[in-house]
């Protein structure tokens, strides 16, 4: 066995159970199972906003956590979920006629270009990536990325159902700030649950919605009724897809395509993922007391060749999860057999495609209340970033370059380099970001340009769910 038995599977108060040791089998798979309801709303909520299917998306989390265990040598406990940053790509893909496979094709790009910065930190140190991406452009970059979702919200969830999603919308306020530790973390997925029980009660109340002078009610369970309780996830065909159809999240394996213009579309997200993982191998070396430094390029690889794995058969890609740094947090237990366990409780449940059916008949007016929040959040994570550490907008190389950037990317504003070759927003918007902060760093007296960027990369805690008195 990989794990030393703990104090012969005792737990005692206050002990700390280290990553290559293991409580009682039983206590262990107690611990899993906490862990997979941790991830659990934020894995299939995700792929359901960008036309993907959950079932899936669950299934190969679990893959992808046991290779992440295995790349980095059992040394660094984390779970692997859908990531919230690829959301926006996924609009801005179908927005511009195409479809799921377009979109696993770019993502797998981007989870390759992953792998590639993980080595170089593995290789070279993480002194390379900062020079390139400081924190004043890696703030501006996620902002752009959340924000530029706001249309999204606008155009396709929020007009569905409008006042089922400014309840959810609420619902989702509320319980974020209400709940505290565990059930804090999993507000998203509790709203998603009430807002699934309000539809339906909606429905019975006042019946079907008009949309588009068709009527619909809201909560729709014809595929869940013919969908069977055990059995992999459907095999799509989208050779047939015609531009202009919008893409539905019962799409189950396909083949990536790869599209240039889609690939620079998805490729700025790289920038987010490296932030996010170096800030959740930073937060489980404090919590560990560990000293993980020597990990942190093979963390960044191992979750860029996971994302591969995962967008490969169409699954989206993965991410380390800020909502099992709460569960360590507060348990003191560290164990990578935990997740172990979770990632095959996962996989388990990747094979019910009844399971799948249900997440995927979630309401628009449910995903319009949740998005509504969700997005700006995504978005407030650069501000976040820029006041750790300390950017300077004083400094017209922070101010003017990333000033621009931002209302590219923002405003959805694209650039026709060819007939056929569109920067899209989020590409564009980074690179201008990117690019003019460099020139004017380069043009810029000397005083300026020592002072710009801010201080070193700091990120207390990874993701969108944070509860920083649980971390420390």
């Amino acid at each position: 066995m990989i794990w030393r038995l703990h104090n012969n599977g005792r737990l005692e108060p206050g002990a700390v159970v280290a990553a290559d040791e293991r409580l009682s089998w039983p206590k262990t798979v107690g611990l899993g199972a906490q862990h997979v309801v941790a991830m659990f709303g934020a894995t299939f909520v995700f792929p359901l906003l960008m036309g993907l299917n959950p079932q899936l998306a669950v299934m190969m989390s679990g893959v992808a956590t046991l290779l992440f265990l295995l790349l980095t040598a059992n040394k660094v406990p984390s779970y692997l979920g859908s990531s919230a940053s690829f959301v926006g790509v996924a609009a801005s893909i179908y927005g511009l006629g195409g479809n799921p496979r377009h979109l696993s094709g770019a993502l797998l790009v981007v989870g390759l270009a992953l792998l590639a910065v993980g080595l170089i930190i593995h290789f070279m140190g993480a002194g390379v990536i900062h020079r390139v991406l400081p924190p004043a452009v890696t703030g501006a970059v996620v902002m752009l990325i959340g924000f530029n979702l706001a249309s999204v919200v606008a155009g396709v969830y929020w007009p569905k159902d409008e006042w089922t999603a400014l309840l959810v919308m609420l619902i989702v306020v509320a319980l974020s700030v209400a709940l505290r530790g565990f059930l804090g973390r999993i507000a998203i997925f509790l709203s998603l649950i009430i807002g699934y029980v309000l539809s339906f009660v909606f429905d019975k109340a006042f019946g079907p919605l008009t949309v588009d002078g068709k009527q619909a009610y809201r909560v729709d369970w014809t595929n869940v009724q013919k969908a069977d309780w055990i059995g992999l996830p459907p095999m799509t065909d989208l050779t047939t897809w015609k531009a202009g159809e919008v893409a539905t999240n019962v799409v189950g394996f396909h083949a990536p395509l790869f599209n240039l213009s889609f690939i620079l579309i998805a490729l700025p997200v790289v920038i987010a993922l490296v932030a996010e993982n170096t800030g959740h191998v930073k937060a489980v070396a404090e919590m560990t007391n560990t000293n993980l430094d020597d990990s942190m390029g093979r963390a960044i690889a191992a979750d860029g060749a996971t994302s591969m794995l995962a967008s490969a058969v169409g699954a989206g890609p993965t991410t380390t999860y800020a909502e099992n740094i709460g569960v360590m947090a507060a348990t003191r237990v560290y164990s990578t057999a935990a997740y172990v366990v979770a990632a095959l409780i996962a996989i388990l449940f990747g094979f019910s495609p009844k399971f799948g059916a249900v997440i995927s008949a979630t309401p628009n007016g449910v995903l319009g209340g949740i998005t509504v929040v969700l997005y700006g959040m995504i978005g407030l994570l650069g501000a976040k970033i820029w006041k750790e550490n300390q950017v300077d907008f004083g400094n017209p190389i922070n101010l003017v370059p990333l000033g621009a950037g931002l209302i590219i990317g923002i405003g959805d504003v694209t650039m026709h380099v060819t007939d056929s070759f569109v920067l899209g927003g989020i590409a564009f918007g980074t690179i201008v970001a990117v690019a003019l902060y460099h020139l004017a760093k380069w043009l810029a007296p000397k005083e300026l340009s020592d002072a710009a960027g801010g201080a070193n990369l700091i990120i207390d805690v990874p993701g969108i769910y944070t509860d920083d008195d649980d971390v420390r």
